[in-house]
Parts: structure tokens; sequence; C-alpha cells
């Protein structure tokens, strides 16, 4: 080993789900949202004016900011926008996760959460989630594990559950020595957010994203929301990393995205109605899968493995996604796509088990 290799930072990086070339493939593996985004947004691309790309974007992020205030009712000064949720909650772990007492979030989770830790060198304890993959919120409470900090997903990623905001609560009352964050990627798809938290709390982070009820993974828009003395702590973090980090585009797209309403909702109920359905359908061939409030389903068969099912319909070119992880390792996460992608999938499915 040379000598400026034993100082490198060195991590397991997070792998993301697959991204197929082939515009033919049904790509159920990343938890994209099958529409495009609000018509607004379009009308808005189409005319941009391309000479400003020479120019910085507005570092405070102010027109975007201003947006998601009026839309969530909540002051801008207690708003945080970043490069996609994964930067925003980059960014809350650089910030509030410096202690020496382990941060905690389940064993079964979105799987960056540990890669962060082992990038910016925190300690952090996996807590086992219960054999049905839900959260005993009791065993991340202050007085029965001290931790530095708590990061719980809700609904939780890859499985879908939803936890009541009333659980997420007293786990906050019962560690405000710490921050807790939560992270509400999907919380959109069926759930109540903790948003109210906020203004009772001020050791708690809600994380949102535009990635996935709101068609624009591809433009990378995160936001946090927390109290104001929060919030201020993560800029100061943000400004001394990177001034610009949000692109113009994303900025004054994002801003489109919030004012259609109504597309968004529609978009949302037609997700949820597909979800609903496809739920019947894998019951009726032998699936089992906790009640997603998602637009993803962690689906098990009661006969094949996961990894079968996972090669053979690769090899159909539908594309789901597979962690050959323990305790998770007969199980599928499907994303919810167009009622005819899915209606694929379940013909498919049907001919293969039967």
């Amino acid at each position: 080993m040379m000598s400026w290799e034993k100082v490198v930072r060195r991590v397991t990086p997070y792998v993301p789900g697959e991204q197929p070339k082939d515009e033919n493939i049904i790509k159920l593996n990343t938890n994209e949202c099958p529409y495009p985004p609000a018509p607004g947004v379009r009308k808005l691309l189409d005319n941009m004016k391309y000479e400003d790309m020479r120019l910085y974007p507005d570092p405070e992020a102010t027109a975007l900011t201003e947006a998601l205030s009026e839309y969530y009712k909540v002051p801008e000064d207690q708003i945080f926008v970043g490069v996609g949720s994964d930067d925003v909650l980059s960014m809350a772990y650089l910030t509030f996760f410096n202690s020496d007492k382990p941060i905690l979030f389940p064993d079964i989770t979105y799987s960056f959460y540990d890669v962060w830790a082992e990038l910016y060198k925190i300690p952090y304890k996996r807590i086992p989630v219960a054999d049905d993959f839900t959260i005993n919120f009791e065993d991340y409470y202050e007085e029965n594990q001290p931790n530095g900090g708590v990061i719980i997903a809700n609904p939780n990623a890859p499985v879908g559950i939803f936890e009541p905001v009333s659980k997420l609560e007293e786990l906050v009352k019962h560690n405000r020595n710490s921050v807790v964050i939560i992270d509400e990627a999907y919380i959109d798809f069926g759930g109540e957010s903790a948003l109210p938290l906020i203004e009772k709390y001020d050791n708690v982070l809600i994380v949102q994203t535009f990635s996935k009820s709101r068609a624009m993974a591809g433009m990378r828009i995160g936001y946090a929301f927390g109290s104001k003395k929060l919030i201020g702590y993560m800029k100061d973090a943000k400004f001394s990393f990177n001034s610009y980090t949000m692109n113009r585009p994303s900025l004054e797209l994002g801003v489109e995205a919030i004012k259609d309403d109504e597309y968004f909702r529609q978009t949302v109920d037609k997700i949820i109605a597909t979800r609903e359905r496809v739920k019947k359908e894998l019951d009726a061939l032998g699936f089992s899968f906790p009640d997603s409030k998602a637009n993803f389903i962690f689906a098990k068969h009661y006969r094949v493995s996961g990894e079968e099912l996972f090669l053979a319909l690769k090899k159909e070119g539908i594309y789901v996604r597979y962690w050959s992880k323990e305790r998770i390792y007969n199980h599928l996460r499907i994303t919810i796509g167009t009622d005819e992608e899915m209606d694929k999938l379940i013909g498919f499915l049907k001919d293969y088990l039967s």
C-alpha cells in the first residue's frame, strides 16, 4: 500500500437501483414516478432562457423556499433545500451527528443511512425491526439507548410501513438531547406527515423530496423543515460546504411543480389506486407483503425465492429491486408503475408461477 492510501477515507458506497439504457425496459426498481411532472414544468422548460445558464443560481434558493413556505404554511427561515433529499440528509448528518454516542436507525431501512455514518465517521447502531418489519420505538428512547441522534424513514423503505405520528412524537419526547430526523420521502402516498411536530419541538427535522410524488427525480430537489435554530445550523454547514448547491433549472422548475396542486394530487391518487389493485393481484398469486403506504410493494412468494423471481423478471425486461441481505433476501421491492406496466408484471408472474 502506498503511503498516501493509508489516510484515504474509505467507505463502501451506496448502490442505487440499476439504470438500464434500453427504453423498452419496464423499470420498477427505483421508486420513480411513472407519470411526467406537472404541465407547467414542461411549459417553463420549453421557454427557459438558456443564456441564463452562465449565471450562478441564487444561493438562498429564495423562489423555491417561498413556494414551499406558502404551500406548507411554514416560515421561510424554517426551510432548508438541497440537491435531492439525499443531499439534505447528508448535510443533516454532517451538522447534527457529532457525538461519541451512536446514532440509531432500523436494521431494515434506507441503506444510505449507514453509508453516511461510515463516510463521516459517526458511530451508529442498527436496531432490529420486528418480524413483521414494524418498529418498536421504545428501543430508541434515550433512557433505554443513549444516542447521538435518531433517523427514521416513515413510511419506511424498503418495506413501506407507515408508523403513526403519535409514535413519532413519543420518540421525539424521549430524545430531547439529540436530533431526530424523520425521512418522509414517501409520505404523500398514504401517510400523515409529522410536520406539525416542528411547532412543538426544536430538535426534530422533517425531510421530503420532489423525486417521488412530484415526478422530479431528474431535477434532484429535496427539502427539510425544522425549528429556526435547527435550520440555521444546517445552512451554516451548507454554506461552509458549497454556496451554490441548487442549479438554476431545478430552482425554477421546482416552483412550477408546487404550483399545480391539482395535478399533484391526481398523480398521487392514480398511483395509490394502482398500488391497491396490485396488492390484491399479488395476494392471489401467493405473495405476502406489509401493507405499503408508499409507491412500492415489498413482497415475497411462499414458494419461489426472491432471487429466482428477480432474475426471471429481469430476463423478461422487467426490473425490480432485490437485495441478498439477511432477513430480506426473499423479498422484492416492486415500484408502482402505470397500470399497463403493472399488468405486464402480473401477467408474467401468473405464467411463471403457474
